[in-house]
């Protein structure tokens, strides 16, 4: 039924079930459409709804037609548009250093377009091992989660990923860049509306990193990170990815290296909890 994928970091290369993020997307779109039917914070769910489905249809659209990264990249801004129009979006962000600052028309036209298309983009990269591009957003999901009052928004999508999250971790499915944005965007646009940016921004500092790792070697060297299978163990002899970063000091295992990064997620995304706690 899906397009099948090959697991490169398996010895045998299986040839895995690919795109099933669909799945997330199809449920959670249902689910938060019923919410709004039932008028539990009938315009959060509604514009959180049409952002999944974009973030599914852009993910969708990359999944069958490798789309270059200058494109892509700039494509979340259009889910900047649901969020504009949600009246009860909150224009006052706490910066930490300069306390709550309100923006004002000046958080619709720059601070929405920047939160939605770094955090997708951010999640998107953070992928390439069975489990990475599942379980650290959905880390990041449940923290914002626990830091919010809207959290009915995000019982069944969390539930969902969950689920993927268990059979992506085996290596039984991969999500695809349908599940990838899809989470990326609910991660940013739930941000907006729970009005959580701040703790959104400390939850992907991990994703963030790794992005600029790959972004600088991309643009300045023209080099990609590249994980080597020896004997059983990941390897990398560079250090242009979160990933290959630790590869590079400590060769391990595909769920090992994947435990460590989801250890930091979960570390940094504990932080911003505490924080929200604190503050």
């Amino acid at each position: 039924m899906f397009p099948k994928a090959r697991d490169y970091h398996k010895p045998s290369k299986p040839l895995i079930p690919n795109g099933l993020g669909v799945a997330y997307v199809l449920v959670s779109t249902v689910y938060l459409f019923s919410l709004h039917f039932l008028d539990i914070y009938a315009s959060a769910s509604l514009a959180l709804a049409v952002c999944v489905l974009f973030g599914g249809f852009l993910g969708l659209l990359d999944d069958w037609m490798n789309l270059k990264w200058r494109y892509k990249a700039f494509f979340p801004l259009f889910v900047a548009l649901p969020l504009a129009a949600l009246p009860e979006v909150d224009t006052v962000m706490a910066t930490y250093i300069f306390g709550k600052i309100d923006f004002q028309i000046y958080f619709y036209l720059f601070m929405i377009p920047i939160i939605v298309t770094v955090t997708t983009n951010t999640v998107n990269q953070l992928g390439g091992l069975n489990g990475l591009e599942t379980i650290c957003p959905l880390i990041v999901m449940g923290g914002l989660l626990v830091a919010s009052q809207e959290r009915v928004l995000l019982y069944l999508p969390v539930a969902v990923y969950f689920v993927l999250a268990c059979f992506n971790f085996k290596g039984k499915i991969f999500v695809g860049n349908t599940g990838s944005f899809a989470a990326g965007i609910t991660l940013a646009s739930y941000g907006v509306i729970a009005n959580v940016e701040q703790t959104l921004l400390i939850c992907i500092l991990p994703f963030a990193f790794n992005s600029s790792l790959i972004l600088l070697n991309r643009l300045l060297f023209r080099r990609r990170s590249r994980l080597v299978m020896k004997e059983g163990l990941l390897h990398a002899n560079h250090r242009r990815s979160l990933v290959t970063l630790i590869a590079h000091y400590r060769p391990s295992r595909e769920h090992e290296l994947v435990g460590i990064v989801a250890l930091i997620v979960a570390f940094f995304t504990a932080i911003a909890v505490i924080v929200w706690l604190l503050w």
